[in-house]
């Protein structure tokens, strides 16, 4: 999440980079859910979410999905129902909500379904000096409660980063985190992590410009992550790391898209946005009986093409591109926080 003042900026930037008018300028384009080969899956309509910044499909509570907001808010996961409306809420005792930017499904120490929950957000590029990853056990009876969270101290061996990419390998149980703006790269937690002291993310890839969020496959085989426009699907490699790229995907337009997750039987995406009354759309996964072993069949024909691009944007009706909006985003934001930063 953006602060107040940045998240005009940022809208008036893509008001100008998309060629539409500042009021309008998240107005999603006529049937957009349909364009990307995308349907909603529901809407979140309860007045306690505003700003949807995370998804995880259960697999221990079937047609059960979590969320959560960013930051500014109290540290709560929301569990949503098939319809989007509030079946439970899980309060992390003991925890904070500074900037809460993603959740993935993994496992505790002791092999019990837990959900990770990420404060990684950094908007102002090291202002903090380190970063928190929460856990807490998924609840075998889903109902509202306070449950004791397990907090993970993060830093990065090359500095801080600005995140909201998190995901968890369901098959090693191990932590990844994607950085976003310039030089987007994947991190990699230690095999296990510790609460005393703080967990070391090294760098072992790329990621997109601008990621957003990311998951894992349940079954471990391939990775997404998102930006603002698209998402980018990955494969796994034999030791459990995001590996070589599948091919870009489409997504429906959303006004501030930051949130993916599989569902729980790993053959749709499901893909939010922050805001007031934001649908969810779930949308097919490419290949997705055979992922693990070759690109989709739309990522081979955009290679063909030469347009394996959807999680950067592709070129809109009126001929501007919406990568122009990547870059006049990025200045936005650095503008603004060297700007906090001095002020």
């Amino acid at each position: 999440m953006r602060p107040a003042a940045p998240r005009a900026l940022l809208g008036a930037t893509a008001a100008l980079a998309l060629g539409a008018a500042p009021a309008a300028w998240w107005a999603p384009p006529a049937a957009a859910a349909t364009g990307s080969g995308g349907t909603t899956a529901f809407t979140i309509t309860d007045p306690r979410i505003t700003e949807s910044s995370g998804l995880a499909a259960s697999t221990a509570h079937p047609g059960i999905v979590y969320t959560h907001n960013d930051s500014g808010g109290v540290p709560k996961i929301y569990a949503l129902g098939p319809d989007g409306r509030v079946r439970a809420v899980l309060t992390l005792g003991g925890a904070t909500a500074r900037d809460w930017e993603a959740m993935a499904l993994g496992r505790d120490e002791r092999g019990r379904p837990a959900i990770y929950m990420g404060d990684i957000g950094d908007n102002l590029g090291g202002a903090w000096p380190y970063v928190t990853v929460y856990r807490i056990p998924e609840p075998a009876q889903l109902r509202s409660q306070t449950i004791r969270a397990t907090a993970f101290k993060i830093k990065y061996a090359d500095g801080p980063r600005n995140a909201e990419t998190l995901m968890v390998n369901p098959r090693t149980n191990r932590l990844y985190i994607a950085s976003k703006l310039f030089g987007g790269a994947i991190y990699e937690a230690p095999r296990h992590l510790r609460t005393s002291g703080y967990n070391v993310m090294r760098k072992i890839g790329k990621a997109p410009a601008m990621a957003t969020d990311g998951a894992f496959a349940p079954d471990g085989g391939t990775c997404v992550i998102r930006t603002y426009f698209g998402a980018r699907m990955y494969a796994v490699t034999p030791d459990g790391r995001p590996g070589r790229s599948l091919g870009s995907v489409s997504l429906p337009f959303q006004p501030q898209g930051e949130s993916i997750t599989y569902t729980a039987d790993g053959k749709y995406f499901l893909a939010g946005s922050e805001g007031v009354k934001q649908p969810v759309y779930k949308v097919p996964v490419p290949g997705a009986d055979k992922a693990a072993a070759s690109p989709p069949a739309s990522a081979k024909a955009e290679k063909k093409a030469g347009k394996d691009d959807a999680d950067q944007g592709h070129r809109d009706a009126g001929g501007v591109r919406t990568g122009l909006f990547v870059a006049l985003a990025i200045a936005a934001a650095v503008g603004y926080g060297l700007f906090r930063r001095r002020g």
